[in-house]
């Protein structure tokens, strides 16, 4: 079977590296937001081209904290709206959900299943303070349109950029193309740790400081609390293992960049509809998503020729328990999606032979 991710070959690249990150720390006895952390941070944010990058648990916790943080600084408060797109991983709603902050859902682009600029204006209220767009499957949003109608509105731009790692817009990194940007670092992203990890990116110092002390119990200095804040704290060591990795993200988008490229090149199907990609250093292929009717019957001829595939995602948001409110609206673009869409192996340890293989098994593929 060839795997969908082998995030086993995936470390094993820097194995004795991360061993050597591993007795780094334990030698150190600092296990909480020691040197690592300090040096992650710094290197991460010089990575994404911002002045700041703080650490949080996870990819949820970076985005949650964002939005808290700008209602603990009065920018934002409960009942307030924010708009994102509707077919993004639920995460990203649940962040606003968590803050007492109203979710506006707006529909992606069918052709990058980014969300669409056109339709953002239609959805501002007298509510809405921030829009946050998702950087989904790996490409960047169409920022600059993004940026001029939140610069009309005097909104902020939060990036969800969980799977945009190294992904530029112009000569900037997704991380830097808004007023704070929330990461994750679980395992399976181009950027993955050991276990769950996040980051936060912005250049607005007070906002850094805000977010810092709200990850670590309210607290900017020890037993002293500004605010009702949680323990949301990148572990030790998971920033030693990022540290090594992101020495060799580039190398691990370029690989991915060439799996991609061969796709785009030899996928010959009539049934499926491919990535569209505006410019390649937009795109760092966290996931190679085609589009077929009938999906569920690629999806089970894949696995009967020895693929696997997974569904990002099969139920949209609105649909949801979580959000019974939503389940009777029609999102149908999105449930278009949601319904047609298939990620393909992809990683920077796939093999030339494993691609060919797919590409050869895909073609076969008769609706």
């Amino acid at each position: 079977m060839i795997p969908f991710l082998d995030l086993k070959g995936l470390n094993a690249q820097y194995r004795a590296e991360l061993i050597e990150a591993c007795t780094r720390v334990i030698d150190s006895g600092w296990y909480i937001q020691g040197n690592e952390c300090r040096e992650f941070d710094k290197e991460f944010a010089q990575y994404c081209g911002t002045k700041y990058a703080i650490g949080v648990a996870n990819g949820l916790d970076a985005l949650i904290l964002i939005l808290r943080a700008y209602k603990e600084l009065g920018i934002m408060n409960g009942g307030d709206e924010v708009i994102v797109p509707s077919n993004t991983y639920i995460a990203s709603i649940l962040a606003i959900s968590q803050n007492n902050l109203v979710p506006v859902l707006v529909e992606p682009d069918i052709n990058t299943y980014l969300i669409d600029p056109s339709k953002i204006e239609e959805k501002i209220t007298s509510k809405t303070k921030a829009i946050m767009p998702v950087h989904l499957y790996g490409q960047t949003c169409e920022m600059d349109a993004i940026n001029a109608i939140a610069k009309k509105h005097k909104l902020k731009v939060i990036e969800d950029s969980a799977q945009s790692h190294g992904a530029h817009f112009g000569d900037k990194r997704s991380g830097n193309l808004g007023d704070a940007s929330g990461f994750s670092f679980y395992p399976g992203k181009n950027l993955g740790a050991l276990g769950d990890g996040g980051a936060v990116t912005t250049n607005d110092e007070t906002l850094a400081n805000t977010i810092k002390a709200l990850g670590n119990y309210g607290s900017h200095k020890k037993y002293e609390n500004l605010y009702k804040g949680i323990n949301s704290r990148l572990d030790e060591m998971q920033a030693a293992m990022l540290r090594v990795k992101l020495r060799y993200l580039d190398n691990e988008v370029e690989k991915r960049r060439e799996i991609t490229n061969y796709y785009l090149q030899n996928i010959k199907n009539e049934n499926i509809i491919l990535p569209t990609v505006r410019s390649e250093d937009n795109h760092v292929w966290h996931l190679f998503v085609i589009r077929v009717k009938n999906r569920d019957e690629l999806q089970n001829y894949l696995h009967v020729n020895g693929i696997q595939t997974l569904i990002h995602y099969p139920i949209p948001s609105h649909k949801q328990k979580a959000y019974t409110e939503w389940n009777d609206e029609n999102y149908p673009i999105s449930e278009q999606i949601h319904n047609e869409v298939l990620s393909l192996p992809i990683s920077g340890v796939q093999s030339l032979e494993d691609t060919m293989k797919i590409v050869e098994i895909v073609n076969g593929f008769i609706k």
